[in-house]
């Protein structure tokens, strides 16, 4: 595990942009895996910058996303499908055919799941897996309790997630309850893990998942297990770590 501090949110987004840029340009066929929130939309930018200005090539790229809600269709304003299209692929050269988003409108929410996980295999696995944390320390929407021995599967959303999702909805009852979520040991299997996590809200999760003790009450502590991890923060989150990294 690798960790990088830096000053501010800027710092960490172009640092994070930079590694992403320099696993396209090595291997031009990558497979990512892709987050979204907000502490991936500066480097999304910055990598949207980069493919304007220095004409990165994603036309080979075949991306992954970790999650989706369940029971909202693609073109919703608050699906991740239109987060990742309105913030990344709608901007550069990447090809549709390329892009996998669960579907939180199948038929088959269940079969949908392996089928996501048969792509992944079937490419090869993932080269890179972009990841935050949340205050609680999930990661994708592995929330605290779940199982390290995980896959992609549908999940109920916390009362707490679905409290925190609300401001993004016209009313409560709008705010899914469920999502399909990559599991802890999908990701696990990435061959790098770059995670970023920026601000004090987040320093309390950043300092048990990577000095703490192993264990699902802080599903990203297992990332402690991944001998390829970069970890990018800034001053604050890193704020309560005790090791000098």
């Amino acid at each position: 595990m690798q960790v990088e501090i830096f000053d501010d949110y800027p710092a960490v987004s172009k640092r994070a942009a930079a590694i992403v840029a320099e696993q396209i340009r090595r291997k031009p066929r990558s497979v990512l895996g892709l987050a979204t929130g907000s502490t991936p939309v500066l480097m999304y930018e910055i990598l949207v910058q980069m493919h304007r200005d220095h004409h990165l090539d994603f036309s080979e790229i075949i991306s992954f996303n970790l999650d989706e809600y369940v029971g909202i269709p693609a073109e919703h304003a608050q699906s991740y499908h239109t987060f990742m299209w309105e913030h990344l692929f709608r901007h550069i050269n990447i090809s549709p055919t390329r892009v996998h988003i669960p579907d939180g409108m199948a038929r088959d929410l269940h079969a949908c799941c392996a089928a996501y996980e048969d792509a992944i295999a079937h490419c090869g696995g993932i080269d890179l897996q972009i990841l935050g944390i949340g205050s609680n320390g999930h990661i994708a929407f592995n929330e605290p309790g779940a199982p390290h021995r995980s896959r992609t599967r549908v999940i109920d959303l916390t009362e707490k997630t679905i409290a925190d999702n609300a401001r993004f909805f016209d009313r409560p009852e709008d705010v899914p309850r469920c999502a399909i979520t990559m599991g802890i040991d999908t990701i696990l299997e990435t061959r790098q893990i770059l995670l970023a996590a920026c601000g004090e809200h987040k320093a309390s999760a950043v300092a048990a998942a990577l000095e703490g003790t192993v264990t699902p009450v802080m599903p990203a502590s297992a990332l402690q297990h991944h001998d390829r991890t970069y970890i990018l923060l800034d001053r604050a989150a890193a704020s309560q770590l005790q090791r000098a990294w």
